[in-house]
């Protein structure tokens, strides 16, 4: 009998299967729908991703290897989402800048806020913008791949044989 390869970067149908569902899901999160919709698709996406594994290879993943299935396919959700989201701030930057774009938003909304204008005003500088946008993509690295982990992890458990 063959060793099982392990789920990793390195094992090709994990990584096929991973991209796959993380491509489902970031079509899904873009759709529009109810704030906390982006939280079930990702979630789902780590279960989707042990699912298919499971159906591609027949194999039953435990539990540490459905984390790993779903850590997998969290990067590949943060990888799509970046790109998405460099290609919203070049286009913002190109009509004005970030600041711009948040003053026009908000005043739309009728927040006149303190802290507001000082956010604002921490956009203006290339320091605080650059670090804005740093801070976002730490958050969103946790934020997408700690869910389809979590996913993983359910999608393993309960489709264990």
């Amino acid at each position: 009998m063959a060793a099982r390869p392990e789920i990793s970067f390195h094992n090709t149908a994990a990584v096929r299967v991973a991209f796959l569902a993380a491509g489902i899901a970031s079509l899904l999160i873009t759709l529009p729908t109810p704030a906390f919709f982006p939280l079930l698709w990702l979630t789902a996406s780590g279960v989707l991703a042990v699912w298919l594994y499971r159906r591609r290879t027949g194999e039953s993943l435990t539990v540490r290897a459905g984390v790993r299935m779903g850590w997998i396919t969290g990067v590949f959700c943060f990888a799509i989402a970046t790109v998405f989201f460099t290609i919203s701030v070049l286009t913002i930057a190109k009509g004005g800048g970030l600041a711009a774009f948040y003053r026009e938003q908000l005043s739309a909304r009728g927040a006149g806020d303190a802290n507001i204008e000082q956010f604002l005003e921490v956009l203006q500088n290339p320091l605080g913008l650059g670090t804005v946008l740093l801070l976002s993509l730490i958050f969103v690295f946790v934020f997408f791949t700690l869910l389809p982990t979590l996913g993983g992890a359910l999608g393993a458990k309960l489709l264990k044989d």
